[in-house]
């Protein structure tokens, strides 16, 4: 199995994590960002949207990083991740879906107003309403976290890889947060976990902007 991404990509470290959780031997080949690549007429025929990350597994090449947790997760997790029963699996496969609809834009744009872009370009104003809408729909994640472990119920899942991978950088990037006393519980129980410590826990000094 081989996997094309550079590691500070969050759409690779979610791929990063479930391999480390189901112990999956792989190569991986830097690429996207400043490793570049992704402009090929190579890599454009294997990933048509020519961004990370890209899983080769045998003559399967499968993109866009949540299809690759689920293919993962599906075909290797043995019940691990994917989860034991159809509900336990819907139930993973709905808030992973959540994630991407209604926090993931807010998230990117916290991340380019704390990181990406030079202190002189910010936007404070962008800043505290990506933040403000964020608290607003993680309140959901938060009242359900209340009587649950994990997303979907008291097992890790591939709904915990999706969202858990952005929670660092969450807890991470300059800005006032709110307090969400489950989800920092949460977050706190995946900060346990090996795989997440290797994976996702890792330095993001390489994408900050430099002052010109």
């Amino acid at each position: 199995m081989q996997l094309l991404g550079r590691a500070t990509s969050v759409n690779v470290q979610k791929v990063l994590w479930a391999l480390a959780e189901l112990g999956i031997a792989y190569d991986r080949e830097d690429m996207g960002g400043a490793f570049g690549g992704l402009e090929t007429e190579a890599y454009g025929a294997m990933n048509p949207n020519r961004r990370v990350p890209t899983l080769i597994d045998g003559d399967l090449v499968i993109w866009e990083s949540n299809a690759v947790v689920r293919y993962l997760a599906q075909n290797y997790g043995n019940g691990a991740l994917a989860g034991a029963n159809a509900a336990d699996r819907v139930r993973a496969d709905m808030w992973m879906e959540w994630f991407q609809n209604n926090c993931y834009a807010d998230v990117i744009a916290l991340f380019y107003q704390t990181v990406r872009l030079p202190a002189s370009q910010r936007d404070p104003a962008k800043r505290d309403a990506a933040a403000q809408s964020l608290t607003k729909t993680l309140g959901m994640l938060e009242d359900h976290l209340a009587g649950n472990s994990f997303v979907a119920g008291e097992a890790l899942s591939m709904g915990d890889i999706i969202i858990g991978s952005f929670l660092y950088r969450y807890y991470t990037m300059d800005f006032t947060r709110a307090d969400l006393p489950n989800l920092a519980a949460y977050y706190a129980r995946l900060t346990e976990r090996a795989a997440y410590r290797s994976t996702v826990m890792t330095s993001y000094e390489s994408l900050r902007a430099k002052e010109s």
